[in-house]
């Protein structure tokens, strides 16, 4: 089967992650209309050559004129429009750079595999969660099954209990007019009908007490489904919620917690109709222990009760709160930025469109905490929940929310219990709930996860550290003295949240072994380490001392420097990253010379990469070489990729020669690296001498980096610099530098960057 009818089959976790690599900019309609086409192309190829990314582009525009043929001919006008602007974007967006569309699909179609490799191991695996988790669904679809299919027996029993009164009350009165003739029936003829009436009778009081007995039956089916619904999957759904918010899984089937909440809903409607309708049965005729008569106030009391809770129940914050400057750090607002909050009313009915007038409030009830901030919530804060919104769902987002902090005199002192980023806040949103004519009138509530609110933007990374913390330890919204005494996380717990970190903002989290070096850093070695693995909340973000920065600030400045400058290396998995010296050295002793690893520093606060690599001296021992390492300045100026193919090792009367060869464990340095090297410009196109501007007088510069190195730490291989080697050398770097390294010998590597000029050649 190709690998995107597979996908299609598989779990709504699993397809809502699909869902995530299509947008816009290529979007999922190619996909579904042309899925076969693609996955016949090696796109991997076409994304390397420009002339083949070309010829595809014009493919792929071609197929889509076929799929318009084929909805033409099927009268399809909507798919034709929808088509026809599919179309004209492709065009807008990669008429002059196809090979951009070329990484894209060669980039979601590696995703693809790989979220369903995922599905398939985790299939595998009995135990595992999501495994569990479709068993669970399937249990509860085989229940609300089992209740719709009550709903149709009732409802056709029902009918058949008003067809079976209606003829018997014709049957009565036909009898009593003939009774009431002149030339009425003979007294035998009187006893038969009497008879038949009474058989009737029978018929109708049983069909009765099996009606009543079916709607005792759904509700109890019903009360059991909403027990589950209520106790298990909304709160699973939420702690899921929860997990996402850090990082985790996307939040999914928030679709199908609908779909039960509503299918239970219009059971317990449909079950208020038919007590009803009994009710008017009643009146027509009613007898001595009438089951009707009976049971009617009790069944009606009891699905109204079940009805109310299960819409007290319904209201949830779909999306939590979030700066959308901000996408992947939610419930961090910072006072005076919008943010956004959706919420969603799990029971579709069409009878509550627009009847539903929800209210933000900010720290309600929220009890007096001596030093904690206030605030006031701006904007607008009442939205009428409605099915146009969100895809018919019945949803309301406040888009334009904002904090502004209440200057009051004494209101936060240096006697506050917490510092701002642990004080948690709380986001809630009421609504009432009235249909006279239904006898409903319900107080609606919902609370966002706590909040951390920031007055300053370089506040944020120790907020989001707050979130982390709280996510990862507790599921009680309303537990906002957290941070008073923040209980310790377990090992296993935070290596997976550390994790997602870095695989919720790239396409490769953190492996064992980069774990186990971040283990070692706040457990200890292995020896030393705690027999429970237990990580104190002081440790994780804050300081032992001035002079050391937290273990939190130290992993966020590595991942900003990944966002903004290692992206593509990170994802290819290029970079070992974590990895202590020791291990660093294990890895290298047995390579051949000039195998290089890039790890992060464990110096900097900002973030910064090194590089290091094995060389032999005459006796065969191996030396190891580290640059001083690379932050977001340097990398700002020159990529990671330019720096490893230009790199230079230098040493008086030595000709520069670049040392790394091969990147770990042995892949070649220009394989690993040559597609992030800078194309070749191509050669101009001839031109008129008359219209050529003028030739420049000036050479082009290429800044490249450079290290000095004593003689003595130089590999045998690297032979000295004659002096005709340093005139060569002089055309291309100034006398100046090379007399600041030719007379600044340093023992040891101290690097430097150097602007090489070269010649045109043509």
């Amino acid at each position: 089967m190709a690998q995107w009818g597979q996908l299609q089959m598989l779990d709504c976790k699993y397809l809502e992650q699909v869902d995530q690599l299509y947008d816009d900019s290529f979007p999922m309609d190619i996909r579904q209309y042309l899925s076969r086409w693609i996955e016949s192309i090696d796109w991997d190829t076409v994304a390397d050559q420009d002339s083949l990314a070309t010829v595809r582009f014009h493919d792929l525009l071609a197929q889509l004129d076929d799929q318009h043929s084929r909805f033409a001919l099927e009268n399809n006008f909507l798919l034709q429009h929808n088509i026809r602007k599919i179309k004209r974007n492709l065009q807008d967006r990669f008429q002059e750079e196809p090979i951009h569309m070329a990484m894209i699909i060669s980039k979601n179609l590696k995703e693809e595999k790989k979220i369903l490799d995922g599905a398939k191991n985790r299939q595998q695996d009995g135990e595992g969660t999501m495994s569990a988790m479709v068993v669970e669904k399937q249990k509860l679809d085989n229940k609300v099954e089992q209740m719709k299919e009550i709903v149709q027996v009732a409802d056709q029993n029902i009918k058949k209990l008003e067809d079976q009164q209606d003829e018997y009350d014709f049957i009565v009165d036909t009898l009593k007019n003939r009774e009431n003739e002149i030339n009425g029936m003979t007294p035998k003829e009187l006893e038969k009908e009497k008879m038949r009436v009474q058989g009737m009778c029978l018929e109708l009081k049983a069909k009765r007490l099996d009606v009543v007995s079916q709607l005792t039956e759904l509700l109890n089916v019903t009360q059991a489904l909403l027990s589950d619904l209520i106790s298990e999957e909304l709160p699973e759904w939420k702690q899921r919620q929860q997990i996402a918010c850090i990082g985790g899984p996307p939040n999914a089937c928030v679709d199908q917690l609908q779909n039960w909440f509503t299918a239970v809903a219009e059971s317990l409607q449909q079950v208020r109709q038919h007590l009803k309708k009994l009710q008017e049965l009643e009146q027509k005729l009613t007898y001595e222990s009438d089951p009707i008569t009976q049971k009617k106030a009790f069944l009606e009391a009891r699905a109204l009760e079940l009805l109310k809770n299960l819409l007290s129940n319904s209201l949830v914050v779909e999306r939590q709160p979030c700066m959308p400057t901000h996408p992947q750090r939610p419930l961090v607002l910072k006072t005076g930025v919008q943010f956004t909050v959706k919420l969603r009313f799990l029971v579709k009915l069409q009878e509550f469109n627009y009847q539903l007038k929800v209210k933000a409030m900010f720290d309600k009830d929220v009890t007096e905490k001596k030093g904690f901030r206030k605030f006031n919530i701006l904007g607008t804060n009442t939205k009428v929940m409605n099915m146009e919104e969100s895809n018919g769902s019945l949803a309301a987002e406040f888009r334009h929310l904002q904090l502004k902090e209440q200057k009051v005199a004494g209101n936060r002192t240096s006697e506050g219990p917490l510092i701002v980023t642990e004080e948690l806040h709380s986001l809630s949103f009421e609504s009432e709930l009235q249909l006279n004519q239904s006898g409903l009138d319900i107080k609606l509530e919902a609370m966002s996860l706590p909040v951390v609110v920031i007055s300053n933007v370089c506040q944020l990374p120790a907020g989001w550290a707050s979130i982390l913390w709280y996510n990862m330890l507790t599921t009680e919204p309303k537990n906002l003295k957290f941070f008073l005494t923040p209980p310790a996380a377990k090992w296993s717990q935070l290596s997976e949240v550390l994790s997602w970190q870095f695989s919720s903002v790239t396409q490769r989290g953190l492996n064992q072994e980069q774990l186990n070096m971040l283990a070692d850093k706040l457990l200890g070695s292995k020896t030393q380490r705690n027999p429970d693995g237990q990580i104190p909340w002081g440790k994780f973000c804050k300081s032992a001392n001035e002079k050391a920065f937290p273990f939190w600030l130290w992993i966020e400045g590595i991942l900003d420097l990944i966002k903004r400058h290692l992206l593509s290396l990170w994802n290819d998995g290029c970079i070992i990253g974590f990895i202590c010296k020791e291990r660093e050295k294990a890895l290298l002793t047995d390579k051949c010379p000039g195998t290089f690893l890039l790890r992060f520093s464990e110096s900097s606060k900002e973030g910064a990469i090194t590089f290091t690599w094995i060389e032999h001296d005459v006796h065969d021992k191996p030396l190891f070489h580290s640059v001083e390492p690379y932050t977001k300045k340097e990398l700002s100026a020159v990529s990671l990729s330019d720096i490893i193919r230009t790199y230079k090792v230098m040493a008086a009367e030595n000709i520069p020669e670049n040392p790394l060869r091969f990147l770990y464990p042995n892949i070649p340095k220009d394989k690993a690296f040559g597609k992030y090297y800078p194309k070749p410009t191509e050669a101009a196109e001839p031109m008129d001498v008359e219209n050529c501007p003028p030739k420049s007088a000036y050479m082009k510069t290429e800044l490249i980096s450079v290290s000095e190195v004593h003689p003595s730490k130089l590999h045998d291989n690297m032979m000295p610099m004659s002096p005709d080697d340093y005139k060569v050398l002089s055309q291309y770097i100034s006398p100046r530098d090379i007399d600041a390294v030719t007379n600044n010998l340093i023992d040891g590597f101290e690097e430097f960057d150097v602007q090489m000029s070269f010649p045109n050649q043509n």
